[in-house]
């Protein structure tokens, strides 16, 4: 009767183990990798591509990332769980940017291993100030050279890598172009170096542990920054009002069978009634393409029909408003 119990308990215990054929993988590596950096160097698009998926939302405005979000990258020999940072900066303007600087410094906290993301071409006092963070830290810090392929004379990547090393002593450099795919194996085998052997923390099949409202509020807001990025900057959030899915059925008025679906409601918040105008557009086109793009990302990372339907208002001082961005989620 023992022995049955042990063994029931060990059935138990395997049952509800993430991905139990990782288990028996001699020497698989598990770790928590931190992405930081100053702003607009390419951190979300590196995660991005590292992951094979767009999850983190990317524009050519600086500090489109706001918040920590968890990219999960499972093979057969790792599971790399990145933490892409919002970009550390030194102009705490606003209260928002001040907690996008801590929510940065905060992912140093418990991870195995940092990739600090600088520009090729580009050196700037931001960089030193986050080189200046983690030399506060005992972590293993791996430097990574985005955009390589735009310097006019790849030899010069060598002596960059020179003055680089001479400044900071870190576990590895890899230069590589993160929109451009390249010398990204070369990275996932350096990373899977500096992580220790352990089980994988999340099912390999999940690629973030963020929600799907959190995810469908981010593509919302990445569509209007690439829309109106010069006029509405920073001034604009989303929040998500209601998110309801709803099986197929067939209608009981027409008698049609209709597909599953999901409805999404949201809000767009900005500061000011002239922002609201911009973000709407001329008769609402410019709203309604928005809404027609993130509808379209939606369904393909979610993989289902997606009903959305979107409202501008205006929040003024949101931004600068510590009772409104902790209701914000920030």
């Amino acid at each position: 009767m023992e022995n049955d119990t042990v063994d029931n308990d060990s059935a138990i215990e395997a049952f509800f183990s993430p991905d139990n054929s990782k288990l028996a993988v001699e020497g698989f590596k598990t770790g928590y990798v931190a992405i930081v950096g100053r702003p607009n160097v390419g951190k979300s698009t590196l995660m991005n591509h590292l992951l094979g998926q767009k999850l983190s939302i990317t524009s050519r405005k600086p500090q489109t990332t706001r918040h920590r979000i968890h990219g999960i990258l499972s093979n057969d020999e790792m599971q790399a769980v990145f933490v892409d940072t919002p970009g550390i900066h030194r102009n705490e303007v606003r209260a928002i940017n001040e907690r996008m600087n801590k929510a940065a410094v905060s992912a140093l906290v418990d991870v195995d291993l940092v990739l600090f993301v600088v520009d090729s071409d580009q050196w700037r006092d931001d960089d030193l100030l986050v080189l200046q963070k983690l030399g506060d830290t005992n972590l293993n810090v791996v430097l990574v050279i985005n955009k390589a392929d735009t310097l006019k004379d790849k030899g010069s990547v060598l002596p960059l890598m020179e003055t680089f090393n001479d400044s900071f002593d870190f576990a590895d450099i890899v230069p590589v172009s993160a929109l451009k795919n390249q010398n990204l194996d070369r990275l996932q085998e350096v990373i899977a170096s500096h992580l220790p052997v352990a089980a994988p923390i999340y099912d390999t099949e999940q690629i973030t542990d963020r929600s799907e409202r959190f995810l469908a509020s981010e593509i919302i807001r990445e569509k209007i920054m690439r829309s109106a990025g010069d006029e509405v900057p920073y001034d604009l959030t989303v929040q998500i009002d209601g998110f309801k899915d709803e099986a197929a059925h067939t209608d009981p008025k027409t008698g049609r069978p209709r597909k599953a679906c999901t409805f999404i409601d949201a809000t767009i918040y900005v500061e000011r009634s002239g922002q609201k105008a911009i973000v709407i557009g001329d008769k609402g086109q410019r709203i309604k393409q928005v809404g027609m793009d993130a509808r379209k990302d939606m369904e393909q990372l979610f993989d289902k029909k997606i009903m959305l339907t979107l409202w501008v208002k205006v929040k003024r001082g949101w931004s600068d408003d510590e009772r409104a961005l902790t209701s914000l989620g920030y």
